[in-house]
């Protein structure tokens, strides 16, 4: 009898210490990391963190009964010091998840870090759409958008409006790639001519050569496959060499509200874009909207890469809690399982390939006279329903999704 008792004992304190080994370190670390001083800083940065925090805030802090820490990091848009700073939260401050990973190069190779240490991404501003295909991981998940579904609803729209030629300005790393290989696509598919692009550096002041190759073009449409900041220099340079009033059209792949807020719509009015949230949608994310810019000084709303975080976050913490564990492939495995659902996600699927399946809006940014207040920016065209935006699973050549 005595036997017993001690060994029913013993199995009751192996037990407590299996529970208390579920969560790592006893803490839930989640790495933020983004551009906090560049050309992204007003699209992602110290915005994006706050948004981060809200949703750890409203998970209520903890998780299996651990603290929720968020730690930050400034990449500056260089891939050596993100995948620097991804090794170092892993190896030394064992960071569980990290989130947001600005810039797709950056984003695919941290991705391959993860991957290979078992860490959850979850990609809230990286484009990519190469992260839930060739370069899928099974601990990765892609939230706010990616550069098939803008090029699908971009340059499928822009088509049945007539710009049936395009000549590119493209953003020469692995998002503008993508982007302008996607946008092709579309464009082709549907009897358009692509007449020829030009690669930009990240952060270029002078657009002026590469506008008069476009000009030179006679393109219907001069696509801007580029983002940020580098967007709205080439914009405004785009108005300077009077690409408008010769006939041609801008065609913004990525645009944010964050931009057309510092166009100003006299500058802005009549682009046409794509985007998976805005901030006017209904009372909910009126509601949220309204939080949010009390906390971050309330000169920008909040756009799709700051709501597809905080929406990454705390679809991580429910994975969390449901799978009592904060171990990679189990945590992961439940953030597919369970529906998405927020203040602007209402039981939105997961793929297997890490695919978020939000719906996506076509948006006309709306003149000065349309507009009836702050942040007016926008009057909704159209909505894509998350399984017609994206490209088909079986297309993106996900090793992992096959399975």
């Amino acid at each position: 009898m005595k036997v017993s008792t001690m060994s029913a004992v013993a199995l009751l304190c192996l037990g407590a210490t299996v529970a208390q080994a579920q969560v790592s370190d006893d803490v839930v670390k989640i790495g933020v990391m983004n551009d906090q001083s560049g050309v992204y800083e007003d699209i992602t940065g110290m915005k994006a963190v706050e948004a981060a925090k809200m949703a750890v805030e409203d998970f209520g802090g903890t998780v299996l009964g651990k603290r929720i820490e968020i730690v930050t990091a400034n990449h500056q848009n260089k891939t050596d010091i993100a995948s620097g700073i991804a090794r170092k939260w892993i190896e030394t401050e064992q960071v569980d998840a990290i989130a947001d990973v600005t810039g797709s190069g950056i984003a695919l190779a941290v991705n391959e870090l993860l991957r290979d240490k078992n860490r959850v991404m979850i990609a809230a501003s990286a484009a990519t759409s190469d992260l839930t295909g060739k370069a899928c991981s099974p601990t990765t998940v892609q939230f706010s958008y990616d550069t098939y579904a803008l090029a699908k609803s971009t340059g499928t729209e822009t088509l049945k409006q007539g710009g049936d030629t395009w000549f590119f300005i493209t953003a020469d790393y692995a998002f503008g790639h993508a982007l302008e290989r996607d946008t092709s696509k579309f464009i082709e598919q549907g009897g358009g001519k692509v007449l020829g692009s030009v690669k930009a550096p990240l952060g270029t002041t002078d657009y002026s050569s590469f506008l008069l190759q476009a000009q030179s073009s006679k393109a219907k449409i001069v696509g801007l496959a580029t983002a940020g900041g580098d967007t709205i220099t080439a914009i405004k340079q785009a108005s300077e060499f009077g690409i408008q009033r010769g006939g041609q059209r801008l065609g913004g792949l990525l645009i944010y509200i964050n931009d057309v807020e510092a166009l100003g719509l006299q500058a802005a009015q009549g682009l046409v874009l794509t985007t998976s949230f805005y901030w006017d949608l209904n009372d909910e994310t009126r509601a949220w909207t309204k939080r949010f810019l009390e906390r971050t000084g309330g000169k920008r709303p909040p756009n799709m890469l700051q709501t597809g975080l905080y929406s990454g976050v705390l679809q991580y913490l429910k994975a969390v809690k449901a799978a009592g564990t904060d171990e990679a492939k189990a945590v992961s495995a439940k953030m597919r399982e369970l529906p998405v659902n927020d203040f602007y996600n209402k039981n939105v699927t997961i793929r297997k390939d890490g695919r978020v399946l939000h719906d996506m809006y076509l948006v006309q940014v709306k003149t000065p006279q349309e507009s009836k207040g702050q942040f007016d920016d926008y009057k909704i065209l159209s909505k894509l329903a998350g399984k017609d935006a994206y490209r088909p699973e079986n297309e993106g050549g996900c090793p992992h999704a096959a399975n």
